[in-house]
């Protein structure tokens, strides 16, 4: 016979082979991209002369784990993954949804659970000093992510508007509430507000520009007006302190207790131990809350008519128009309320850090937060939570894996390729799931009976 039949449950000869050819192929790909990057390290000595060391068995690492994934991907990924896609081709779309799981119909009550039991089981499993990790960088950092995430899916995944200046919001924010509270005294209760309010100010002005332009214009000019207000407050040195930054920032109180060792603190009042651990906790269900606020009305305002000709700009602005729907009011407040949230989370983070500067607002910044939101699926909270804590949870991870000397020698530093594992991650989350980690989505407006929007129905990228 011209062709041999394969036994069952093994792949043919022919997938074999071409995925025996793919990996070769992926392995010296590998090896061109990533030799000058991996097989290579400089370094000076004394005399400040440059010195070149070779790092093969690294680089062997890195060649063989791509060329394994490749052939695997192919052999037994691939197949699995058109089985499982003609099997759901077979069932009716509705049929889909309709009897969710348990986890699927209350999954956001588990979560919400989830977070508001974090902390004191963390404290029960490392005590008050040893949670301070994992309530700060596992927990805090992550929620100031979402809020910032789900701000901005009201600019992109709502009004369709690509904003690639985000950071700016986050940093207007930020610096209203270092330099107000330091200068004039004001607690971060009240500047929390005016801080949302200054940031929805400045949105509206970057709005007033961009109001005839769409697509790949409107990203150049937000990311413009992103590294304006950073080039501002690294030269504007007379009030922002230039590159210094601003330091000795006011932390926040609970509605006037302060967090130190005062005799009107809050460990002295209540009788507990000194910790720093107290005001991370606090924090921790700070930007909890302000995050389910965010949530709350990016919900009702999608339900609103506001957010239905948000959704009608995003799907086709000339169609928007001849319905009579006011474009230039309709960009403006989705610039202005995903600003305020920016602002919100800026406040929070001047707050939360004591120490601000032009460093923290760089455009990496509205990379990462735009990411999520595009991975999450735009317009899809429950997804953008989800890619916040892959994306910002799995970086943190990555300062933990000391594991991984021992594979890829003493001096691997994983934080350092961070970025490296980040941009793999995108690529490969974008090949398996284009519409982002929540492909389906509940419609915004329905008659008696609701029902989700399968990721075949909806836009691509738009969830």
């Amino acid at each position: 016979m011209a062709n041999a039949i394969s036994e069952p449950g093994k792949a043919p000869a022919s997938l074999f082979g071409q995925a025996i050819k793919e990996a070769v192929f992926t392995g010296l790909l590998t090896f061109g991209l990533f030799l000058l990057y991996i097989g290579f390290k400089t370094d000076q000595d004394i005399s400040n002369a440059l010195i070149i060391y070779g790092r093969p068995g690294l680089l062997a690492i890195f060649v063989g784990i791509a060329a394994v994934g490749r052939f695997l991907m192919v052999l037994f990924v691939h197949p699995w993954a058109k089985a499982r896609k003609d099997a759901r081709a077979e069932v009716p779309v509705h049929d889909i949804e309709k009897s969710p799981s348990f986890f699927h119909k209350h999954f956001l009550k588990i979560a919400l659970v989830a977070l508001l039991l974090y902390p004191p089981v963390i404290v029960s499993l490392y005590g008050f000093q040893g949670s301070l990790k994992f309530v700060d960088n596992f927990g805090i950092q992550i929620l100031i992510y979402v809020m910032l995430a789900w701000g901005l899916n009201i600019v992109v995944g709502l009004a369709g508007l690509l904003d690639l200046g985000y950071v700016a919001f986050y940093a207007v924010g930020a610096y209203s509430y270092a330099l107000l509270s330091s200068h004039f005294g004001l607690s971060f209760w009240l500047l929390l507000p005016i801080s949302g309010i200054l940031a929805a100010f400045w949105g509206m002005i970057l709005g007033f520009p961009v109001l005839r332009l769409r697509g790949d214009y409107l990203a150049i000019v937000t990311l413009a007006f992103g590294e304006i207000i950073r080039l501002v407050l690294i030269n504007w040195t007379d009030v922002t302190q230039g590159t210094f930054g601003v330091s000795s920032i006011p932390k926040a109180t609970l509605f006037g207790i302060p967090f130190d060792a005062s005799p009107g603190g809050f460990a002295k009042m209540f009788g507990l131990p000194m910790s720093s651990a107290y005001y991370k906790i606090f924090l921790f269900y700070l930007i909890l809350a302000l995050c389910m606020v965010t949530a709350y009305v990016t919900i009702r305002l999608r339900r609103m008519p506001i957010g239905r000709a948000w959704e009608a700009l995003r799907e086709d602005e000339i169609a928007c128009r001849s319905l009579g729907i006011n474009t230039v009011t309709t960009k403006l407040t989705a610039f202005s309320i995903g600003a305020m949230f920016g602002g919100f989370a800026g406040s929070f983070f001047a707050a939360r850090q004591g120490f601000v500067s032009p460093e923290s607002f760089v455009f990496m910044e509205s990379a990462v937060i735009l990411a999520i939101v595009v991975l999450g699926g735009m317009g899809s909270l429950t997804g953008i939570a989800v890619a916040a804590i892959v994306m910002t949870g799995g970086t943190e991870l990555l300062r933990e894996m000391e594991f991984l000397k021992h594979i890829f020698g003493p001096d691997f530093t994983p934080e350092l390729y961070r970025m490296l594992i980040f941009g793999l991650a995108m690529v490969i989350v974008m090949i398996l799931k284009p519409r982002g980690f929540v492909g389906s989505r509940e419609p915004s407006a329905f008659l008696k009976e609701k029902k989700a929007v399968s990721g075949s129905f909806t836009k691509e990228g738009h969830g």
